[in-house]
């Protein structure tokens, strides 16, 4: 299907190879994130760094992406999303090279920092340009397939970069994460157009752009949305940094188990994924979303209770992470269709740096209450944080305008075909 017809000089529309190249992005961003989890292990002990502070990897990488992505949302409304692409996928490629070079925890840290900072260009990129190129009834089905990128990379890179670093040290799956994103690099400049919507044709200065988020936030919809999705990141920080360690101390389970872990909650996001965006496209995003975070709630508070041997991790982390498939793509695409065009960088680049910042707090909170009271009370302040979320999104975050016209056409027809019937 030709969506649009490519600007002189662009690359040759091929929306196949579109979709690939914002997968293998989703894939080696999200994988370079949630790699830290499982080989914070390995990382302390070869870097001596103190147990309680490994949350500091987490939030010092979500720190620098909060920041560079509220930087970089007005950017990409004036200059187009096909560029953001080239600049954050290169950025990101060479500062995942460099965390070859870290020797000590300290300069690891800065590592992940110069990531952050990669990071915050890319954030809500993959999105955006969803946004941008296609028609709102396909944007769940996209957002679903690229978001599956994620869960493949939860399936073949984070088991594989948990066990080359478990043999072979930390800085392999950085390395390889790295590679992984100069390919994509090259598939953006090669395959990606920018497509020909309308941009923002202001000057950018420091002011406009404070101005600008702050009229974003002052639409209670918008408030609500992104207050979701920053409190969805600080439920996941707190739940999801330590899980591994707990696993590890709880049940003396090696870093095989924890890499076999994670490919099993990667099978039910590659499967749900793209079913669940498929299914917003249908019946609305909503509904979905809601239900995600009410189970999830339950689910998250029950964990210490029960896996009470390591066999039942899998069928856990299966439904965790099916759960997290329902509600994302979904929600993503949601984002897209609150906004105009000139307007859809900005807000998903503010909501990155709200859900990084979630992140960072979580995983840094995380710490401090696995140090005192222990795993439980994690899990449990986790699943307080995602119910809360849901029933925010249920009171203020509306249904997107194409669903809520679509209800209206069919009560028309159902009373035109009852006055007929009469």
């Amino acid at each position: 299907m030709k969506l649009f017809n490519p600007p002189q000089g662009q690359p040759v529309e091929r929306p196949g190879l579109i979709l690939f190249a914002l997968w293998l992005l989703i894939f080696s961003a999200s994988s370079q994130i949630i790699i830290i989890a499982p080989i914070l292990p390995v990382i302390g002990i070869q870097l001596n760094m103190p147990e309680a502070l490994q949350g500091v990897l987490v939030t010092s990488y979500a720190v620098m992406v909060g920041i560079f992505a509220l930087i970089i949302g007005p950017i990409s409304d004036k200059i187009g999303r096909r560029r953001v692409l080239l600049i954050g996928t290169l950025s990101m490629a060479i500062a995942l090279s460099l965390h070859g070079l870290a020797q000590t925890w300290q300069q690891l840290l800065f590592m992940r920092a110069l990531a952050g900072v990669a990071g915050g260009l890319l954030s809500g990129s993959a999105v955006s340009y969803v946004g941008d190129y296609f028609p709102v009834e396909r944007r769940g089905w996209a957002t679903g397939w690229i978001m599956s990128g994620a869960a493949t990379g939860q399936i073949v890179g984070i088991p594989l970069g948990t066990v080359m670093a478990e043999f072979f040290g930390f800085r392999i799956p950085f390395l390889m994460f790295g590679l992984t994103m100069f390919a994509t690099w090259f598939l953006v400049a090669r395959y990606v157009p920018q497509p020909p919507v309308r941009l923002n044709r202001m000057p950018i200065t420091v002011s406009g752009s404070i101005r600008a988020y702050v009229q974003l936030l002052k639409r209670p919809k918008i408030l609500a949305a992104t207050g979701s999705f920053f409190l969805m990141f600080i439920s996941v920080g707190l739940f999801i940094v330590y899980f591994p360690t707990w696993l590890q101390h709880s049940f003396d389970v090696n870093g095989t188990y924890i890499a076999s872990l994670f490919l099993v909650g990667g099978v039910a996001n590659v499967i749900l994924g793209p079913r669940a965006g498929a299914l917003s496209d249908k019946i609305g995003r909503k509904a979905l979303v809601m239900i995600s975070c009410l189970i999830t709630s339950l689910v998250f508070a029950a964990t210490t209770f029960a896996i009470v041997a390591p066999w039942i991790g899998y069928p856990f982390i299966f439904i965790v992470m099916s759960l997290v498939a329902m509600r994302v793509s979904p929600f993503q695409a949601l984002l897209t269709e609150l906004v105009t065009d000139e307007k859809r960088g900005s807000l998903l680049s503010l909501n990155a740096a709200l859900g990084q910042a979630g992140l960072g707090l979580g995983g840094a909170v995380a710490g401090v209450l696995y140090t005192i009271q222990g795993y439980a009370s994690n899990t449990i302040l986790s699943g307080i944080t995602i119910l809360v979320t849901g029933l925010i999104i249920w009171r203020y975050v509306p249904e997107s305008a194409h669903f809520r016209k679509q209800k209206v056409l069919q009560r028309q027809k159902l009373r035109k075909d009852s006055i007929l019937g009469e």
